[in-house]
């Protein structure tokens, strides 16, 4: 019976043990946290601040230490709705931001705000309603960037304490009045208008120069193409010129040498005085055909017609 209870006293206690050691183990992995790429956790230890957890696995003592806040270190967008404003000439308005800011400090963005995002947006408000209470209506529509760098100076100035950084803020919309909007549809109309009217008229003037252009191209190539012409003519003209002339002046040469010729043969020939006062006669004959107002007629031709005279008597007396 003993030896029962002792038995049963040992498994009691290695039961006991193993639920301790279970227990142990789960609290162990309840206790060791793996911060993640691009975050971190603050960790305080009987609710003081303690550390801060970067990317990594860390282990917590348990019942002593917790991560009283995880954070996020990217850049973030807090869109905030639009807010009514009133410019310098009473002109209200609605105009709504984006504020991107970032983390830079964990602590401080723990323990710095409460709140510090609503903090940002009541602030954004205030800021952007002083900068606008400035300007007239065209100096807030034409104005973003310079109401953008101011925001973000005065923004990051006052969130430095909380630790965060305001990287830049936006203007996303400028709601003006509903009849605002109409006379500024009316000028942009009226705008798109003009600037259509001066784009159509530099597009007839364009056009019309590109035609005077055109025109003027026409012309001198015609000229160019007459005074090609011109040139082509005179140079045939020339040319039929040269040679007409040389035609004459081979028929000539050929006529001279064609005159020499004969005069040679006659020559070697040695004709008679009576072959010579032939030719004589038609000579006379050629030069007196009618034509001629007044004859010379040479002394051997008289002579020559005196002996045809008498050669003509004596063959009638015969």
């Amino acid at each position: 019976m003993l030896i029962t209870n002792i038995a049963l006293v040992s498994t009691g206690g290695l039961i006991a043990l193993a639920a301790v050691a279970v227990i142990i183990v789960l609290i162990v992995i309840c206790n060791i946290r793996i911060v993640p790429q691009a975050r971190a956790a603050v960790v305080e230890r009987l609710g003081r601040y303690l550390t801060t957890w970067d990317t990594g696995i860390h282990f917590k003592i348990p019942f002593i230490d917790r991560i009283a806040k995880n954070v996020i270190l990217m850049e973030q967008v807090a869109d905030f709705p639009p807010q009514p404003v009133i410019t310098k000439d009473n002109v209200r308005m609605q105009i709504d931001t984006v504020v991107f800011y970032q983390i830079t400090d964990c602590k401080l963005y723990a323990y710095g705000h409460v709140n510090p995002i609503s903090a940002i947006e009541n602030l954004t408000s205030t800021t952007l309603r002083n900068i606008i209470g400035e300007l007239d209506l065209d100096g807030t529509l034409t104005s973003r960037d310079v109401i953008n760098v101011k925001m973000r100076s005065i923004l990051d100035e006052v969130t430095d304490p909380w630790g965060i950084k305001v990287n830049r803020v936006e203007l996303k919309n400028i709601i003006p009045p509903k009849e605002i909007q109409d006379a500024m549809e009316k000028q942009m109309k009226a705008e798109r208008e003009r600037r259509e009217a001066i784009l159509r008229a530099e597009g007839e003037k364009k056009a019309a120069v590109l035609v005077a252009e055109g025109k003027k191209e026409s012309m001198i190539l015609e000229a160019e193409a007459e005074k090609q012409s011109a040139i082509l003519r005179a140079e045939a003209v020339k040319e039929a010129k040269i040679r007409e002339s040389e035609g004459e002046a081979e028929a000539i040469l050929k006529i001279q040498k064609a005159t020499a010729e004969g005069v040679r043969m006659i020559n070697e020939a040695a004709p008679g005085q009576g072959y010579i006062a032939i030719k004589g006669l038609e000579a006379f004959a050629q030069a007196a055909d009618g034509k001629a107002t007044k004859i010379i007629i040479p002394s051997d031709i008289q002579s020559l017609a005196g002996l045809a005279t008498t050669a003509s008597e004596l063959m009638k007396k015969e």
